[in-house]
């Protein structure tokens, strides 16, 4: 690869980082009256979290706001650069959200960015999301376990559908995906971890 062919994909990869930094956890909740989002339940930005407030539509915003980050930067860079382009562009967007630099480089867990960049990649990784998640959620009540279950059977289904290149990008993404839920994984392993429904 040539100089002149990198330098568009990293530019496509700062401009998805710089969408991904947006925290829209944060503004939403300050707009919404409570405060720094950070200073409650798991001090984490995402919708989750953001959920703790009793506010749903602010959670629900959040939520949007996170996925539309990843989906965006993706679209924009398969238009001016094809595959290369959309996966330098989600690169971005996911690691942005992870860890913004506004923010001390302490972001959310990325799972609905996750998904974002997969509806702009390939959607059919959406829906081999949601059955996995659903599935898992079902079966065991533990929204953390859905999750990182779903991101092991997106990779594995892009590579059955042919979409090998993007299994192998999503693959990493999925391992950054379970390092960043290493404490949910250990609540796992100990019993600990809170089940879906369940009261504080």
């Amino acid at each position: 690869m040539t100089a002149a062919d990198f330098l568009p994909l990293l530019a496509l990869f700062v401009v998805g980082y710089l969408c991904g930094t947006i925290p829209f956890g944060l503004l939403l909740a300050r707009i919404g009256g409570h405060g720094d989002i950070r200073k409650i339940g798991s001090g984490n930005i995402g919708a989750t979290n953001v959920l703790r407030t009793g506010n749903k539509s602010l959670a629900a915003a959040t939520l949007l706001g996170d996925l539309l980050k990843g989906t965006v930067p993706v679209l924009v860079g398969h238009h001016f650069a094809g595959d290369a382009g959309a996966m330098a562009g989600g690169a971005g967007a996911f690691l942005g959200h992870l860890f913004p630099v506004w923010l001390g480089f302490k972001g959310g867990k990325g799972v609905a960015t996750y998904i974002g960049v997969l509806l702009g990649l390939a959607p059919v990784g959406v829906l081999v999301f949601a059955v996995a998640w659903l599935l898992v959620a079902y079966l065991t009540r533990y929204s953390s376990a859905a999750a990182l279950t779903a991101t092991v059977a997106v990779p594995v289904a892009y590579a059955l559908l042919g979409f090998s290149h993007f299994a192998i990008f999503v693959s990493v993404l999925s391992a950054i995906v379970w390092i960043k839920h290493e404490a949910n994984i250990r609540r796992l392993l100990s019993g600990s971890e809170s089940r879906i429904g369940a009261k504080g």
